[in-house]
C-alpha cells in the first residue's frame, strides 16, 4: 500500500516538474513581414553569415530561437546557427560577441535545417545563461535563400552584419556589410518559472520605434521592459514588440492587425497581457466622408481583440491614440475620430484598463499636437512619430500595477 502511495506521489511530483520545465515564455519577438525591395539585404544571404542583435526582456537558463519563412516563395536552408552574448553593439563595431558564451543551435539533432515555404520553426532548447535585458547575437550561416522573397522585419532599428562564408562563431566579423533590418529570425523563448509571463504589444510605427535611436533600444516598449525588469513585483514580466511600421487595423503595410492578431498575439508562448495601440494609420487614411463608419469599425475591432484575448486568459489593455496635429494626417474630421476613439477607450468596459498615451505626450494647450520637445526633427511635417524623449514619456506613463498578478 505504502509502495503504491509513494509511486503515485513520485509521478505527481515528476508531472509538476515537467510542467514547470516546459513553461516557455517569449522574451523577444518581431512581427514577420514580406521584405520590400528597398529593404533587401545589401549583400546576398546565400552562403553568407548574418549576425543579428536582439535585446531580451526576461532572462532564463534554456532558450530556443524561432525562424520564419512564412512569406518566402522558396525554401530557406540554414547550415549552421549560433547564439552568443554581445560584446559590443552598433554600426561602429563589427558585430562583436563574447566567444565564451557561444552555443550552437540544433534542429531535431542536426545543425542544418531546411525551412519550407510558408513554414516557421523553432530550434531545439539549448542551455544558455541569459540575463534579463541582455543583448544576444543570433548568427546564421545560410545555404540557399531567395534574394527577392525574404521574410523579415524592416524596422529593426538595430544593426545587422553580413559577411561571406561561415563565421557564425567568430568573435568579430571583418569586412562586413551592414544593414538596419532583421531577417528570418522572429522570436526567442526562455524556459521559465510558472510565474514568468509576457506582455504582447500590437501596434504600428510608433510602437515599432520610428524616431528612436538605431541600436539604442529606446522605443517605448523597451522603456517599459526596463522598468518591469527593475521593479521587484514585475521582474518576471517580459515585453514582446509586435509593432509594424505603416501597419493599421484594417490595411497598411504588413498584414493588417485584424489578420495578424491570432498569429502575433494569441500564439505567443507565455503571453499574459495585451496592449493594443493601433488605429492612427486607419484614421489618417480615411476620407472625411467615411469617418463616422471608421469610428464604428475601429471600436468593433478593439472589442474583438479584447474578447479574443480574454478568452485565452490574457488581460487586455487599450492605449489612447497620440496627437498628430501638424502631420499630413490631421484634419478636423480626423481629429474628431481620434478624440472619439480615445473617449471610448477611457470609458469602455471591454478592456481591462486603459493606458493613456495621449495625456502623457500631448501639448496641454493645443491638445491636438504632442509637446514640441518630443519632435524627432528629421521631417518638418512629421508630427506623428516621437523622439526618444517622447518614447521615454510614453514608457514611463504606464502603471506597472497593471502587470502584477
Amino acid at each position: 500500500m505504502w509502495t503504491l502511495q509513494l509511486a503515485l506521489m513520485f509521478c505527481f511530483v515528476q508531472q509538476n516538474i515537467c510542467a514547470g520545465e516546459n513553461h516557455w515564455v517569449t522574451t523577444w519577438g518581431c512581427a514577420p513581414q514580406l521584405v520590400e525591395s528597398g529593404n533587401f539585404p545589401p549583400a546576398p544571404l546565400a552562403n553568407s553569415t548574418l549576425r543579428q542583435f536582439i535585446r531580451a526582456s526576461i532572462g532564463g537558463k534554456n532558450i530556443r530561437v524561432q525562424f520564419s519563412n512564412i512569406f518566402g516563395t522558396n525554401s530557406v536552408t540554414i547550415r549552421s546557427a549560433h547564439l552568443a552574448l554581445a560584446a559590443g553593439r552598433g554600426s561602429a563595431g563589427n558585430g562583436e560577441i563574447n566567444p565564451a558564451t557561444d552555443r550552437a543551435l540544433t534542429f531535431h539533432g542536426s545543425s542544418e535545417v531546411v525551412i519550407s515555404r510558408g513554414e516557421t520553426i523553432s530550434s531545439a532548447p539549448v542551455e544558455f545563461n541569459l540575463p534579463p535585458l541582455a543583448d544576444i547575437a543570433v548568427s546564421i550561416f545560410f545555404g540557399d535563400i531567395s534574394a527577392i522573397s525574404i521574410t523579415g522585419h524592416p524596422g529593426s532599428r538595430t544593426t545587422s552584419f553580413i559577411v561571406a562564408s561561415n563565421l557564425v562563431s567568430a568573435a568579430s566579423l571583418p569586412e562586413v556589410k551592414k544593414t538596419a533590418h532583421w531577417y528570418i529570425v522572429t522570436g526567442i523563448e526562455v524556459q521559465a518559472n510558472d510565474a514568468d509571463k509576457s506582455i504582447v504589444v500590437i501596434g504600428d510605427s510608433i510602437t515599432d520605434g520610428r524616431g528612436s535611436t538605431t541600436d539604442g533600444n529606446d522605443r517605448w516598449p523597451d522603456i517599459l521592459a526596463q522598468r518591469l525588469a527593475t521593479n521587484a513585483t514585475t521582474a518576471s514580466v517580459g515585453v514582446v514588440n509586435m509593432g509594424i511600421g505603416g501597419n493599421a487595423i484594417f490595411c497598411g503595410l504588413g498584414p493588417a492587425a485584424v489578420k495578424r492578431f491570432d498569429r502575433d498575439v494569441l500564439n505567443q508562448n507565455g503571453a499574459r497581457y495585451l496592449i493594443v495601440f493601433e488605429g492612427v494609420n486607419d484614421i489618417g487614411g480615411v476620407s472625411d466622408a467615411n469617418a463616422p463608419m471608421l469610428l464604428t469599425n475601429l471600436i468593433n475591432a478593439y472589442t474583438q481583440f479584447a474578447v479574443k484575448a480574454k478568452a485565452r486568459g490574457l488581460r487586455a489593455y487599450g492605449a489612447t491614440i497620440t496627437p498628430f496635429g501638424g502631420n499630413g494626417y490631421y484634419s478636423v474630421a480626423h481629429e474628431a475620430i481620434r478624440q472619439s476613439v480615445n473617449a471610448w477607450l477611457r470609458t469602455n468596459t471591454v478592456f481591462d484598463g486603459v493606458i493613456d498615451f495621449d495625456v502623457a505626450v500631448r501639448n496641454p494647450v493645443t491638445l491636438t499636437n504632442y509637446q514640441a520637445t518630443f519632435f524627432p526633427g528629421k521631417n518638418a511635417n512629421d508630427w506623428l512619430h516621437l523622439n526618444p524623449l517622447g518614447y521615454q514619456a510614453m514608457g514611463a506613463a504606464i502603471d506597472l500595477n497593471l502587470f502584477v498578478p
